[in-house]
């Protein structure tokens, strides 16, 4: 399509206010989804949470409605009312109703902050269809009203009371949001994480919708707590957690780990409460004194003898559990998320500050150092033996002449791309998987039976199963710690299982495969879980396919009475042809994939440490809490 010849300043648009918002909402909380939905609410509660961190805030409640709004409120300070110096408008409505006005760009209001772009609580209102602020300060309590991000009412002030603190009732508008309904469990995990980082912080969640629900999230042990409830279910090497916190050069520093006898290392970084999920200068920190106080104590005692070799970073990674919070003036985040810390004198303030934490810690407790270091030493073994593994898968694909397993039916393509590997159940499906795709794009990896649940294992005994190894040559993009995501030779890596028990099986330990050994092709979207239909229903010569009991009784309802027409149950892929696996679950026009993101880090390790690992209480408890949300059970 050409452009217009005519190209002038009457062609730019300037959108007023909050317009932007409402225009382009993505560029503000991610998508317009659940994730995006869910972050309104931490908008709002991350204002409250500064108030905490500013000493003013004890306690939040957020309410969930029946009408789909939420109520967060707060007993801090309250919004300032007075008019703002540059508009003559009431602050409160300036701080709703324009981007980047806010009260933490210098350090006058605010000490420490999340929410450094002052785009937060305008954002919200711009997103909801109705928003009501109301405002206890200096014993009066203010009220205004807005619709789509406008003020549809004056600040008012209405009566006079002892409360202090802000409310906030949104509710979302439901033409911009895919959905509109908010999860429990979701907002759930983030208050608790939330809480644990503020000991001395209330915060109450409850649900009207449901028999007024509520949970109240209060931990006074704080980080060290954080660490005891990441290792509920296993099996610690020491107890309680090690904590060391404290104040250096301006800074907050507080941490916490524990070692348990799993072989994950799971570390969870903050920055002023924002969850920094890949690391930054505070977790390098971290790693540096670990080591370092780790190797110093060990001489010290005379674990180690002078001939023997420093442990290094690597080795002191298996089993860890560890938090680490730090609260700092000014935060440098790698771009809007706010997934890594860029501060690099952060580094040197938590290594120097922990290095000596920990060794007067060890000082105090002595017995924890053992495990610590005989915990290491098996690691440092069990590394050997998987470069050894490695070493092995790889002169086997030398010695064959290629990288490729032959049980791969690779694509013509190669470029990664365009192109995409199905992980396939069993011979039957991957023959049909085969003959139906695409093969420009399109590669078939069959497996045989069940991979090993590595959720109980070392990555050497990991690569001791000859389907994880023959995953492993198919992506191309090693293990360990060879790994490296952009050799990853097909950019959707599709597992397809029968919509059964068995197949349900094998699509978990597939993902726990994946999340423990090669998380980077989670988060970097590569992963998805293909979704084959549940049934098909003929009509005359009118064939549909439907992925739910809902949809089959939406489209059996809509028959005639007088229409006859058959259902079909599939049990697994292999019972389509070729044609039909295509137009159902692998032709990029019609199929249905689910992207697999972790949303939570936190609820995402337990559950797979509750599913695949070894106790069997928490597995019961589990099911048993979550067994009325079963769906096409196959019994």
């Amino acid at each position: 399509m050409n452009a217009p010849a005519q190209y002038s300043a009457s062609d730019i648009q300037i959108l007023e206010g909050l317009e932007a918002v409402r225009r382009r909402p993505s560029m503000y909380i991610g998508d317009t989804g659940s994730r995006g939905l869910h972050h309104l609410v931490y908008e709002v509660v991350d204002n409250s949470i500064d108030e905490a961190m500013a000493g003013y805030c004890t306690h939040i409640e957020i309410t969930l409605h029946a009408d789909d709004s939420v109520t967060v409120v707060d007993n801090g300070r309250g919004i300032p009312v007075d008019p703002h110096p540059a508009t003559g408008r009431p602050a409160a409505e300036v701080v709703l109703t324009k981007l980047h006005a806010g009260g933490k760009f210098d350090k006058k209001a605010y000490q420490v902050s999340g929410g450094l772009h002052g785009v937060g609580i305008s954002v919200v209102n711009a997103l909801s269809d109705r928003l009501v602020l109301t405002i206890c300060r200096d014993g009066k309590l203010w009220r205004q009203r807005y619709e789509k991000g406008d003020p549809v009412t004056d600040l008012v002030d209405e009566e006079t009371t002892e409360r202090r603190g802000t409310t906030i009732r949104f509710k979302p508008d439901g033409t911009i949001f895919s959905e509109t309904t908010f999860s429990w469990d979701v907002l759930a995990s983030r208050m608790r994480e939330l809480a644990f980082l503020n000991p001395n912080l209330a915060i109450t969640l409850r649900d009207e919708r449901n028999e007024g629900k509520e949970k109240v999230f209060n931990y006074a042990g704080g980080i060290g707590s954080f660490v005891e409830y990441l290792n509920r279910g296993k099996t610690t090497l020491f107890q309680p957690p090690v904590v060391v916190e404290g104040e250096k050069d301006g800074v907050v520093v507080a941490v916490s780990l524990q070692y348990n006898d799993t072989y994950q290392e799971r570390v969870f970084a903050y920055a002023n409460l924002i969850h920094t999920v890949e690391g930054g200068t505070h977790v390098s920190g971290f790693r540096t004194a670990l080591t370092r106080a780790v190797n110093e104590m060990a001489r010290r005692q005379k674990i180690f003898k002078d001939k023997d070799p420093n442990l290094g970073g690597d080795d002191l990674k298996e089993g860890l559990t560890a938090v680490i919070s730090v609260k700092l003036p000014e935060p440098q985040f790698e771009g809007q998320t706010k997934t890594k810390l860029g501060n690099g004198e952060i580094k040197g303030i938590v290594d120097s500050f922990l290095y000596e934490g920990l060794l007067a810690f060890m000082e105090e407790r002595p017995e924890i150092l053992r495990p610590i270091v005989d915990n290491a030493v098996r690691a440092l073994q069990a590394r050997e033996a998987a470069k050894k593994a490695r070493e092995l898968v790889r002169r086997k694909s030398a010695m064959t002449g290629l990288d490729l397993p032959g049980k791969l039916a690779d694509c013509s393509s190669r470029k990664p791309e365009e192109c995409e590997v199905y992980i396939v159940e069993g011979n039957s499906a991957g023959g049909s998987a085969k003959q139906g795709r695409d093969r420009h794009f399109q590669a078939i990896l069959p497996l045989r039976g069940k991979i090993l649940n590595v959720e109980k294992a070392r990555l050497d005994k990991a690569l001791s199963n000859n389907e994880i190894r023959t995953i492993i040559q198919a992506l191309g993009c090693g293990i360990g710690d060879d790994f490296d995501v952009t050799k990853l030779r097909y950019h959707r890596v599709l597992i397809m299982t029968d919509a059964d028990v068995d197949g349900a099986h094998i699509r978990t330990l597939l993902l726990t495969f994946f999340y423990r050994f090669m998380p980077d092709i989670v988060e970097k979207g590569h992963l998805y879980v293909a979704q084959p239909p549940l049934f098909r229903v003929q009509a005359g010569k009118d064939v549909s396919y439907c992925y739910s009991e809902k949809e089959l009784k939406e489209l059996t309802n809509g028959f005639g009475p007088n229409r006859k027409y058959g259902v079909q149950r599939y049990k697994g892929l292999g019972e389509m042809n070729p044609q039909q696996l295509w137009e159902t679950t692998m032709d990029p026009a019609r199929r249905v994939l689910k992207r697999v993101e972790v949303e939570d880090a936190v609820s995402a390790d337990e559950y797979f440490t509750i599913l695949m690992g070894d106790k069997v209480e928490p597995r019961r408890d589990f099911i048993e809490a979550h067994a009325q949300e079963v769906r096409n059970l196959d019994i």
